[in-house]
């Protein structure tokens, strides 16, 4: 009986241990997540003011994003 008590103590501190290390991986893709998703933000409101500054009849291309050395 005591053999199995000790048993389920380690199996617990193991699970407990493996739940710590799971919040810790979730927190830091929250964090990436969080800033990929402002990264996105600021790149879709960066083409609306290329699209909204562009001439009505000139389509916006990528090309006139770079830069004049290549």
């Amino acid at each position: 009986m005591e053999a199995r008590l000790t048993e389920l103590e380690i199996k617990m501190n193991l699970t407990e241990d493996l739940v710590e290390e799971l919040n810790r991986t979730i927190y830091r893709q929250q964090q990436q997540i969080d800033l990929l998703q402002e990264q996105m933000r600021l790149l879709h409101r960066h083409l609306q003011n290329l699209s909204s500054n562009a001439d009505p009849g000139e389509a916006l291309s990528l090309r006139d994003e770079i830069p004049p050395h290549y």
